[in-house]
């Protein structure tokens, strides 16, 4: 060894071949500032060493390097433009470094290869990987961009149109995806890397025209003519916006710097890269979705433990309806065994059918091979007796939404399996201490509230009875997060975390209709101007108007303060006229199907006439008013759960409506947006709607955080600013 500091070492081989290893203290390799210095460091060693003859890059981890440090990142973005300007300019002439030497390098990569990670192996002349090689620059899903060259190096390798793909969509590339794109040269086994990577440079040393040739291009312009250069950046551009809209800067970010560096040398092109990201970090989105990604984070790393479940683990769901259908096809697509009940024949056929759906879907669009369909399908035993689940060490009930029912199915369930299977029920607004009355051992049952369709919707809310052991919390959280889903836990209450906050929503847009607002109005100012995915009147039709309405009694009684009866309230008249949303083909909306078999929907005709009967004043309401009287009741019920610790953090409030409702996330969820806004400014828009009703009044911890003067996410941005090493004597 002829080198080690700080994550790296440097080893000579024979033909004076010398491996730089990424070898960090911790559980994988991160571009942090300290790895930043060891590498130019390490590369001065390099270049003094008279003998070598070609550098090989490795990593003593199964990922090559998963990323830059975030965190470092966060603390960066509210420094000075001056101070995050020079940050990214050492770390390019670290990579500039690289791709300098007088001698050919490659990377020798398996597992994650990701941001800074790709960014640094983009700077050397070949790139050879495993078949667990995943590699990509995902920068955008952050709200940034590349920026160590990315834009920079990835358009003159593998072309405009395909890294402009890779860059704006943030895409992972499998190794066999980034050999076609020829972001690989070759793709070897495990053991075979370093021995290849020898054998490459061995031929590299003999034809150097090859390697000089190649870093050429990389360092020069792109080949593309100038018609051509608008023609691929036009179409990019239209289809960019088309897909994320302009709540998203960081996709058309990418295409202008990539379209203005594109006659332009290396250094002139990260100039350009440079000034774009520090630029960006100054948007609201990249904090927000920064935010998010940590909170993910944070959540994992809070819920994994040592407590998972048994490797034998035999699962069981009760209900065989499109929920059961869809949460037997998430455990078996997992590569899990699950016995999947009902009482009815017919119902089990349903529930096989939803499961059969999902997989020839995937199937035709080519994400799965027949024998993968084939195996899922045979990992799902239907069963019509009790007797089939007796061996079951975790059962889901998945029945109707009906207390009586869901008690007796729990006590039956109950008399079937042994002491030590933990029960839950997956139910979206019964009480789960109201529901473990009907057990014997209330503390092996929870909820598990999946979210509707199951195999997309990233959420699981966790609900703690009154007496749920924590055993069967952590039980029931690794499983979750073995089923591919992001768990948040919750106490109980009525409506629990996610819909006790959705329905001060809703409640508020009743209120808008009672006040002559038009429903088309508010969900196009809630869907194109503050991002929700959906605008409220489409939320409850796909929801189902009779279930909104059952619910809001939930509420109604569990919150009397708050929630009442709303006197000409347009959710009882259409569900009394049997306008049920969707299900009905009619709600607010009115649905048919196109040639294509795409859904459509135009206002309904019945729901205006309904509308327009009611008696309502004459009100001026503009679009800023309708996003605050939108948002106040729920923000105020967030802040009203965390106060009552029905959720415990920020972090896990902000990721369940993200994750859960498609709150937007370039907002990062309700408490950033509330860190955004600013809590004064929050007050002041209480203020104006005070005469609403309870609804927007001031919750306690808003009062006590503004005493404070205190934040979310204060915490986040306390740590020390980095230090580049160079800054004092270069900038």
């Amino acid at each position: 060894m002829i080198y080690q500091n700080s994550g790296i070492t440097l080893t000579l081989h024979p033909h004076n071949l010398i491996e730089l290893c990424f070898c960090a203290s911790g559980s994988v390799n991160k571009l942090d500032l300290a790895t930043l210095s060891s590498l130019n460091d390490a590369i001065d060693v390099i270049e003094n060493h008279e003998t070598c003859q070609g550098v090989i890059f490795t990593s003593d981890k199964a990922s090559f390097i998963v990323g830059a440090d975030i965190t470092q990142f966060l603390t960066l973005f509210r420094a000075p433009s001056e101070e995050l300007t020079a940050w990214l300019q050492y770390a390019n002439s670290v990579f500039n470094r690289i791709e300098d030497l007088t001698v050919p390098t490659i990377a020798a990569l398996s597992g994650y290869v990701l941001g800074g990670g790709c960014e640094c192996v983009l700077a050397t002349d070949f790139r050879i990987g495993d078949d667990t090689t995943k590699i990509g620059l995902p920068e955008t899903q952050l709200g940034i961009l590349p920026g160590f060259g990315g834009t920079v190096r990835l358009p003159r390798l593998i072309g405009v149109d395909n890294a402009l793909e890779a860059i704006t969509q943030g895409r992972q590339y499998s190794a066999k995806q980034a050999l076609s794109l020829g972001i690989l040269d070759a793709i070897v086994e495990t053991k075979a890397l370093l021995d290849s990577a020898i054998a490459t440079l061995t031929q590299a040393l003999a034809h150097p025209e090859v390697w000089q040739q190649r870093r050429t291009r990389k360092q020069a312009p792109l080949l593309l003519a100038t018609s051509e250069q608008m023609l691929s950046f036009t179409i990019a551009k239209s289809m960019i916006k088309k897909k994320v809209g302009t709540h998203y800067p960081a996709p058309i970010a990418v295409l202008k710097v990539i379209e203005q560096s594109a006659e332009h040398s290396r250094q002139e092109a990260q100039n350009n890269e440079t000034a774009a990201f520090v630029n960006l970090v100054q948007h609201p989105s990249a904090h927000a979705l920064v935010g998010l990604f940590l909170n993910d984070q944070f959540i994992k790393n809070h819920y994994t433990s040592d407590k998972r479940p048994p490797a034998d683990n035999q699962l069981a769901v009760i209900g065989a309806g499109i929920m059961g259908g869809g949460i037997a096809y998430q455990i078996a697509s997992r590569d899990m065994f699950v016995t999947l009940k009902d009482i009815q024949k017919e119902a089990l056929t349903l529930g096989l059918n939803e499961v059969s759906s999902l997989l020839n879907k995937q199937l035709t669009r080519g994400k799965i091979s027949g024998q993968l369909q084939a195996e899922v399908l045979t990992s799902i035993q239907p069963t019509l007796f009790y007797q089939e689940i007796q061996q079951a060490n975790t059962v889901i009930e998945a029945v109707v939404e009906n207390p009586k029912i869901k008690s007796t199915v729990l006590s039956e369930i109950e008399a079937h399996v042994s002491d030590n299977t933990i029960m839950a029920s997956n139910t979206s607004t019964i009480p789960i201490s109201e529901l473990a009355h009907a057990l014997q051992h209330p503390e092996r049952f929870c909820g598990m509230h999946f979210f509707n369709p199951v195999h997309r919707m990233p959420l699981v809310e966790i609900i703690r009875g009154e007496k749920t052991a924590q055993a069967t919390i952590d039980h029931v959280t690794s499983l979750a997060m073995a089923l591919g889903k992001t768990p948040v836990v919750v106490n109980d209450c009525p409506g629990f975390f996610v819909n006790r906050v959705l329905f001060p929503y809703l409640a508020a847009f009743r209120l808008l209709i009672r006040d002559g607002v038009d429903f088309t109005r508010i969900d196009q100012i809630m869907e194109s101007q503050f991002g929700w995915p959906m605008g409220p009147a489409y939320l409850l039709d796909v929801v189902g108007l009779d279930t909104a309405y059952h619910a809001q009694q939930v509420m109604n009684q569990g919150y009397p303060e708050r929630f009442h009866a709303i006197e000409h309230d347009i959710l009882t008249l259409l569900y009394q006229e049997k306008l049920l949303g969707q299900k009905t083909q009619a709600g607010f909306y009115s649905y048919s199907k196109d040639r294509k078999g795409n859904t459509q929907k135009v206002p309904n005709p019945d729901a205006i006439t309904l509308i327009e009967s009611m008696p309502k004043p004459d009100l001026s309401i503009t679009a800023d008013e309708i996003i605050e009287r939108m948002m106040i009741p729920m923000l105020n019920e967030v802040l009203l759960c965390l106060e009552e610790q029905i959720v415990a953090t920020p972090q896990e409030a902000d990721t369940a409506l993200v994750y859960g409702l498609g709150f937007p996330p370039f907002h990062g969820g309700p408490c950033q947006y509330l860190d955004t806004l600013g809590l004064a400014n929050y007050a002041q828009q209480l203020d104006k709607y005070h005469h609403l009703g309870a609804l927007y009044h001031s919750p306690p911890l808003l009062v006590t955080m503004q005493q404070d003067n205190s934040s979310f996410y204060q915490q986040r941005y306390q740590s020390e600013l980095p230090v580049v090493p160079s800054m004092k004597e270069e900038y």
